[in-house]
């Protein structure tokens, strides 16, 4: 790491059934709150069914327990409403399942320490990297790139990413409003409209470590639907 003080800032760690994973992931983001000031980890557990819950309170983490599975947009909201309420300037979604890297945190956050972007989007596709997803989940990437680049004219290689961080700005409109299902590509036509600075830094993340994704074959076909009319709206409505 090349720095040391930050401003505010929160991490929040989405987990629905992550007993697997969430232990490791943990352990890396302790260590990285070791390196810098001002970090805080704050784990949302979307009604979990698991161990998740056990195993968190063996770390000294911040641990909102929602009563049911609210699915990714709630769970997430609830970790920027978080963020919100307690004065942080920046707030990085970090997954429970281990495919994001530590390594990366730096640049995410650079550009917004510097004032320079509003979000920043850690992309598997910038550069070469050793990520191998589903045939179904490429497709699905490139299908939400080529949406969002007629809608916008702007190239977000990797708009399903949710290793993104965000500034106090985002926070606050997060923190009021934020799609429910599947609300990566969603947010970006949402921010872009409104005329906000998206970045994509390169990041290298890896396969799931353990358990199983929420996002079944079926369901992918369930969310390219959902999704492309949620974006089709944002793109028609003017106010977030």
């Amino acid at each position: 790491m090349d720095i040391k003080n930050v401003p505010k800032t929160a991490i929040i760690v989405p987990a629905y059934n992550e007993e697997d994973n969430i232990a490791k992931t943990l352990e890396g983001l302790m260590a990285l709150k070791n390196e810098l000031n001002n970090v805080e980890i704050c784990v949302v557990n979307d009604g979990s069914h698991d161990r998740t819950k056990e195993i968190v309170e063996t770390f000294e983490v911040v641990q909102i327990n929602l009563p049911q599975n609210l699915g990714i947009g709630g769970a997430v909201q609830t970790g920027y409403k978080y963020a919100c309420n307690h004065g942080f300037e920046i707030a990085v979604q970090f997954d429970a399942d281990g495919q994001h890297n530590i390594q990366d945190f730096v640049n995410l956050i650079q550009p917004i320490m510097n004032q320079e972007q509003d979000m920043v989007i850690g992309s598997r596709f910038l550069q070469k990297t050793d990520y191998r997803g589903s045939r179904v989940r490429r497709i699905g990437i490139y299908y939400f790139y080529l949406v969002l680049r007629l809608l916008t004219r702007k190239k977000f290689t990797d708009p399903t990413s949710g290793y993104r961080a965000i500034n106090r700005a985002v926070i606050e409109l997060f923190a009021h409003h934020y799609p429910r299902d599947y609300p990566e590509p969603e947010v970006l036509m949402r921010l872009s409209r409104k005329g906000m600075r998206i970045k994509e830094v390169p990041a290298n993340m890896q396969s799931r470590q353990g358990g199983a994704s929420s996002i079944t074959t079926w369901k992918s076909f369930y969310y390219f639907g959902k999704v492309t009319l949620s974006i089709l709206m944002s793109s028609i409505v003017k106010e977030y």
